[in-house]
């Protein structure tokens, strides 16, 4: 998680990203649940505007991303997972419409799930629940996301 994340903030250096994380395992292909964050995060940082912030969570196998951009029209919101669509208010910015059908397709393959919420005006969130293997990590700094010591995030 922490790897996805440093990658967003080196792609988005005027959007603060700030984490709320607890220890978890998740099993699956790493590359390919860091490649599905990483898009999540750069959607929640291209719609965040100058000096905003985008939250990040880990909660119980679910992680939560919300920024505080403009939202997604409701018309739009049953199709952001469609190849290829891109709503009317996303086709001047950069981007194919591929990223969040890509997201998906990695979630649902690893037996999780993905949900976007966005109240028109007051930004979006994006829920990924996948599930977990219980582990005693011991002590965690959730500020970095990783067990102290360790010199690894709770997901390597």
């Amino acid at each position: 998680m922490t790897a996805a994340v440093d990658r967003a903030r080196l792609r988005a250096p005027d959007v603060t990203i700030e984490l709320d994380l607890e220890p978890a395992r998740m099993e699956g292909r790493r590359q390919q649940l860091e490649r599905a964050i990483v898009n999540v995060l750069d959607n929640a940082c291209k719609w965040s505007p100058p000096g905003e912030r985008v939250e990040v969570g880990l909660h119980d196998g679910t992680i939560t991303v919300r920024d505080h951009g403009p939202g997604i029209d409701a018309e739009d919101l049953p199709r952001v997972f469609d190849r290829f669509y891109r709503a009317p208010a996303a086709r001047a910015m950069p981007g194919s419409g591929l990223g969040l059908a890509i997201v998906r397709r990695v979630i649902d393959g690893h037996g999780g799930s993905i949900v976007v919420e966005s109240p028109l005006g007051a930004g979006t969130i994006v829920r990924i629940h996948l599930p977990t293997a219980g582990v005693d990590y011991g002590p965690f700094d959730p500020a970095r996301g990783q067990v102290i010591g360790s010199g690894a995030g709770p997901h390597s």
